[in-house]
């Protein structure tokens, strides 16, 4: 099965991707490990890559695209859930276009629909634990809500991460990702517009629900 999920920070998409992955035993595939092994691995495309990197530049689609096939092909033999991209409404159409020329199949499509609001204030929720930065502690999810200051599963001692309390990234995080123009809820609508009569499902999922709701009903879908 080969899946693109869509999702903004703090909807819990890396949470219902990792069950899916688990479930269908699918490769994860997200867009920045991509970017890290072909340059770590010193491939063609990497150091094609890393120069714009450098430079403090974006790599260009003609690089990117190559490098994210390469790694589903690699990878996904068994099937791929792709995490993180396409970014933007451009990128979708390449993506589209290349997928076909290459014979690979897209089976469906997840998008999990948070409000800009409550995304944000789920991340600036979060609370790591000193013991394990796994056990789920948010202050704005009642679910997950931490004891006090300290850990709801072990009872460490919490903290927040310095980039979950910078509104200015987070905000302009969210500015890319809820453009449902030529942002990414834009390539996740391209992708909607597509679906059934290209042969593969769009699955628009409730990210406020609580996490086990989201995996019951998904897992349903997803069939």
């Amino acid at each position: 099965m080969n899946i693109i999920i869509f999702g903004p920070n703090g909807s819990g998409k890396g949470t219902q991707g990792a069950l899916v992955k688990d479930k269908y035993n699918i490769a994860h595939i997200e867009s920045g490990v991509i970017f890290r092994e072909h340059i770590k691995n010193g491939t063609e495309l990497g150091r094609k890559a890393k120069a714009y990197i450098d430079r403090g530049e974006l790599v260009p689609d003609e690089i990117t695209i190559p490098m994210v096939l390469e790694t589903l092909k690699e990878k996904g033999s068994k099937g791929w859930l792709l995490d993180g991209f396409p970014r933007n409404m451009v990128q979708a159409q390449k993506l589209w276009e290349a997928l076909q020329a290459a014979g690979m199949k897209l089976d469906c499509v997840i998008e999990i629909l948070l409000p800009r609001e409550t995304a944000k204030k789920r991340i600036m929720g979060r609370r790591l634990c000193a013991a394990d930065n796994n056990h789920p502690n948010n202050i704005h999810i009642e679910a997950i809500k931490p004891a006090g200051n300290v850990c709801r599963v072990c009872g460490g001692a919490l903290s927040a991460r310095a980039d979950d309390q910078d509104e200015d990234a987070i905000n302009k995080r969210h500015d890319i990702y809820y453009n449902d123009v030529d942002g990414t809820l834009g390539a996740a609508y391209f992708y909607r517009d597509m679906a059934g009569a290209e042969g593969f499902k769009y699955i628009e999922l409730d990210g406020s629900k609580p996490i086990p709701q989201i995996k019951e009903e998904l897992l349903g879908r997803l069939g």
